[in-house]
């Protein structure tokens, strides 16, 4: 049995300025998740929760959690940008252009803005990319930049390595 190695994602050394990383992975929007992710955060705003209320505004129907909306767009793009992350260092820009709805699909790509060694850790270096989020028209609902300190090749921590045997 061949064993193929898993994509472990990018290091430092492989992000290149002007590069658009188009994220794997598209995600539809259930009532469930919106009322979930508003209630786990304590938003109040019954846009996102009471249908009758959401129903007498402009939309005519509840909006997506914006925050929600960020979240999502971000983890999407964590196997391009951030899977070797030392850390986060901000999100910037947040703009969110057009509304999300229950039952919209988010797909999102990443641009590479900058790359530059860190200043004070050799072992990692700064990427800022900017990051949109789409709906299933392709209109954006999200764009942010955001900023992570990523490893350099060879100085994350290490993954276990599983040995599988057949039966």
């Amino acid at each position: 049995m061949n064993s193929i190695p898993s994509w472990h994602g990018r290091f430092f050394e492989d992000f290149t300025v002007g590069d658009v990383y188009r994220h794997a992975l598209g995600r539809t929007i259930s009532q469930t998740d919106n009322s979930w992710f508003t209630l786990l955060t304590q938003n109040t705003a019954p846009v996102h929760v009471d249908h009758h209320y959401a129903a007498q505004t402009e939309y005519g129907r509840p909006l997506v959690n914006s925050t929600f909306t960020l979240a999502l767009v971000t983890g999407q793009s964590v196997s391009d940008i951030s899977q070797n992350v030392f850390a986060n260092l901000g999100w910037d820009d947040v703009r969110l252009p057009h509304p999300l709805f229950e039952g919209d699909t988010v797909y999102s790509s990443s641009e590479v803005l900058t790359t530059r060694p860190s200043g004070t850790r050799p072992t990692v270096g700064i990427v800022t990319v900017r990051t949109t989020g789409f709906n299933q028209d392709g209109t954006p609902v999200i764009t942010f930049t955001r900023t992570v300190m990523v490893y350099r090749t060879g100085m994350a921590p290490t993954i276990p390595t599983v040995t599988l045997t057949q039966p």
